[in-house]
């Protein structure tokens, strides 16, 4: 069975988490909630919790096939671990997918797996995704080899259709 991780921070976009983890669980993936390690229980935008399945220390040790950065701002907490941006780098060079919705491109930002790869956002961080070497599109979801992004919760039926098609 092919494992997920989803990555969660405080200020998370509800439907960015929710709509992926639960999306995946349907369609009979092992889904992980995956935190920093700074708690176990993270709170939404909304303040809708959820609780931590491993920290990113525990992940690090385990194969994932997949993960899923969603947005909001939790991507601003989660791109400050060295452990966090690590992990997504370490699947992108493996070939497994990378996937990030809306503000979830800083992670991958500090990851430092744009340079030249074509990805899209929330428009807001547009700038940041071309100097940090993205050829940027405005469009519901952009996949370049195994990345895979979107801009909004209005994007998650295109983004998730192309998660688990190459899943």
């Amino acid at each position: 069975m092919k494992k997920v991780a989803v990555l969660i921070e405080d200020l998370y976009q509800d439907l960015e988490v929710w709509y992926p983890y639960l999306r995946l669980k349907e369609a009979d993936f092992e889904v992980y909630a995956i935190g920093t390690g700074r708690s176990r229980i993270y709170k939404s935008k909304h303040g809708y919790e959820i609780q931590e399945d491993l920290s990113i220390a525990e992940a690090a040790n385990r194969d994932f096939d997949a993960v899923v950065i969603p947005g909001g701002y939790a991507p601003d907490i989660l791109r400050r671990y060295d452990e966090v941006n690590a992990f997504v780098r370490a699947l992108f060079e493996k070939g497994k997918v990378v996937a990030s919705i809306c503000h979830g491109g800083w992670v991958l930002i500090s990851a430092g797996i744009l340079k030249g790869k074509t990805a899209t956002s929330f428009f807001a961080i547009k700038d940041d995704m071309v100097n940090a070497g993205a050829k940027f599109v405005d469009r519901e979801v952009a996949v370049d080899g195994n990345l895979i992004t979107s801009r909004k919760p209005e994007d998650l039926p295109a983004f998730m259709r192309e998660v688990l098609k190459q899943l």
